[in-house]
């Protein structure tokens, strides 16, 4: 596979390479030789030296086996990778040339902090005494005042990017919710995720243990025309004893969500959807007081994964999706996946077993529709009304769909000051949905192309239809904090 980003190119070498080693058993004894592999000198290629360069090919090996990277916790999910970060502008503030020499000084006289002087070449920010306040930006009638704020710091809903003595990116894990929005907007590649893929190859090597897989409905359309069925047959040739479709526990959670849906309208509460682990991350650590808003229902990952579990008594799951809070997620949850895989980490393990899933020709479905159009800003919602519509339930509800963290956090602003006018709220963490989440693979054009000609060959089965007649989910337990 090859990526038209250098940094996510990189990342995604240093996965293949790991996974091919897994697979081999042979990780231990090669882990000191990868970087020499991947950067064989003498010419760096993408950063001064090639030193700094196998540098930042070791950490991203440690990233890889789930080790944590300086200042990173035990359990947290997004790291940072020191050599990587450096190289951002430290100073957010600067003079361009379009400054004027202007007689009025509207920018001196809008610093409070006396960073501005005025020189025989224009303004001057001194950095030192900059505040980062952006009220000279603001004032400079020429827009001669740059605003050169880190991607990672701009891209973060919550604030939780901070930077360190050195000047490097720092993560506040008291405000992370995991999203990895951070990790997609790095031009350096140097914040990444905590990954799972050589404890996922350990397993499928075990003879001993059944594992199985089960893929996010955000899939169709990642790996070129693949479909479910040709998808199934590839993960059971890189190990897996078998897979299951979770948009088949979307329809589930729909269904149970609509329940609650309908209980909270008829005693005039608001609710909010549980599936996004970010957004719930985002209600527990930034809106604590609304915690009782969020549906009690599993979300489709949970809810799959116990479902298969009743099926497999004993067999260890694992959860791929191109979401990254997916691995805070399970440390939450109980008796759910108990492993999670990006859809990055999945094409590596694709390649390192030479396995094309766009190769196959299989068709197989196990979802409705709608359960597939989880993965999609405002499916959850769709999903669930149309659950109301197949049970002939006549309620007048008003729904918020939130496309992204920062729509999300204004949502929850309302709420928590008791304004907010719709009874039932949709978040989702990342814009356009799960299909845009941080652990993709495919160029959004031709995803949306892909998916487009995949879901239109879908049957219309309905969503009660499905749990009720294809699977019996009477004895999975629906409750997402149990």
């Amino acid at each position: 596979m090859r990526y038209d980003n250098d940094a996510k190119q990189l990342k995604y070498e240093v996965l293949r390479k790991v996974a091919e080693l897994s697979y081999a058993g042979t990780l231990e004894e090669n882990i000191d030789q990868i970087p020499y592999d991947l950067i064989p000198g003498p010419q760096p290629k993408f950063r001064c030296c090639i030193y700094r360069e196998r540098e930042i090919i070791r950490e991203r090996v440690s990233a890889a086996r789930g080790i944590s990277l300086p200042g990173q916790t035990e359990k947290s999910i997004v790291g940072v990778l020191p050599a990587a970060c450096e190289g951002c502008p430290i100073s957010r503030f600067t003079v361009t040339s379009n400054c004027q020499h202007c007689l009025a000084k509207k920018c001196q006289a809008a610093c409070p902090f006396g960073a501005i002087s005025i020189t025989g070449r224009g303004a001057y920010i001194d950095p030192n005494k900059c505040k980062e306040c952006g009220r000279c930006a603001a004032a400079c009638p020429y827009n001669a005042i740059s605003d050169t704020l880190r991607p990672c710091l701009r891209s973060c809903p919550v604030d939780a990017i901070t930077m360190d003595e050195n000047k490097r990116a720092a993560i506040n894990y008291d405000n992370c919710i995991s999203c990895g929005t951070c990790t997609k907007n790095c031009p350096f590649g140097a914040l990444t995720d905590r990954s799972y893929i050589t404890q996922v190859i350990d397993l499928i090597r075990d003879e001993n243990v059944e594992v199985y897989a089960m893929f996010a409905p955000a899939i169709e359309g990642h790996f070129g025309m693949a479909t479910v069925g040709a998808l199934k047959e590839s993960l059971r040739e890189i190990g897996f004893n078998g897979a299951y479709e979770v948009s088949l526990g979307a329809d589930a959670t729909a269904a149970h969500e609509a329940e609650e849906l309908v209980e909270a309208v008829q005693e005039g509460k608001k609710m909010t959807t549980s599936c996004c682990p970010a957004f719930v991350d985002m209600i527990e650590k930034h809106f604590p007081k609304l915690v009782d808003h969020i549906s009690h229902t599993g979300s489709p990952m949970v809810l799959t994964a116990r479902y298969i579990r009743k099926e497999h008594p004993g067999a260890k799951v694992v959860f791929i999706g191109p979401c990254m809070a997916k691995k805070m997620e399970i440390q939450k949850v109980q008796d759910t996946a108990d492993l999670v895989l990006t859809f990055e980490e999945l094409a590596a393990m694709f390649d390192a077993r030479n396995v094309d899933p766009a190769s196959k020709v299989c068709e197989e479905q196990d979802g409705s529709l709608a359960g597939k159009n989880f993965a999609t800003s405002g499916g959850v919602t769709a999903s669930v009304k149309q659950v109301l519509k197949e049970r002939g339930i006549d309620l007048e509800v008003s729904c918020l769909q939130c496309n992204g963290a920062r729509e999300c956090k204004k949502a929850l602003t309302l709420l928590n000051l008791g304004r907010l006018p719709e009874d039932f709220v949709e978040g989702m963490a990342c814009e356009g949905g799960c299909v845009a989440g941080p652990g993709g693979v495919e160029d959004p054009l031709r995803l949306k192309k892909n998916r487009m000609k995949l879901l239109s060959a879908a049957d219309k089965r309905g969503v009660v239809e499905n749990i009720e007649k294809i699977h019996d989910y009477s004895d999975v337990n629906m409750n997402a904090r149990e």
